[in-house]
């Protein structure tokens, strides 16, 4: 019988969801740079915490709550600057629904330009498929603010790019 040590389970699961978690930082951050130091710190806080979240199914839903903690963290630093820049992991991730390079890249900044909450929410909504009641825990927020920052953050987004938008 092989026994399993913690360190081995989380070796597994980084290796296994670090790109996954390196692409929702960058959602949440919009910034390559700051979302490799929120992810950084994300992994530390993880391995602190791993012994206590290993094998509760939840080990995922942990990481993405202290990327956003983290990157709320981040911004409330007086020396946070904001940068721009499309990271290659997200170029070379296939387009979902047909969608052309040109349509993503236009998209990702435009997505970029939402304020920080409703930026968030789109994400954990329409990108990644979370429930309403899902994102308002995974934001502490109400779920009507979730409804509220998603439907504002999508009007914003369609505005500007036409009706090209789905609605998710």
């Amino acid at each position: 019988m092989v026994v399993r040590t913690h360190d081995a389970d989380y070796i597994e699961f980084v290796e296994a969801r670090q790109g996954v978690l390196r692409r929702i930082a960058y959602a949440v951050c919009r910034d390559d740079a700051r979302a490799e130091d929120v992810l950084q710190e994300t992994l530390v806080k993880l391995y602190l915490a791993w012994p206590r979240v290993n094998g509760t199914g939840r080990e995922e839903a942990y990481a993405r709550r202290i990327i956003v903690n983290a990157d709320l963290d981040q911004r409330r630093r007086p020396w946070h600057k904001r940068r721009s820049a499309v990271p290659v992991e997200l170029l070379d991730t296939p387009a979902r629904g047909g969608a052309d390079t040109e349509d993503r890249l236009e998209l990702l900044a435009e997505l970029r330009r939402l304020p920080p909450m409703q930026r968030r929410t789109v994400v954990l909504r329409h990108w990644l498929g979370f429930s309403v009641e899902d994102t308002a825990r995974e934001l502490s927020i109400s779920e009507g603010t979730v409804k509220s920052h998603s439907s504002r953050g999508l009007a914003t987004l369609r505005a500007r790019m036409g009706e090209q938008v789905g609605t998710g």
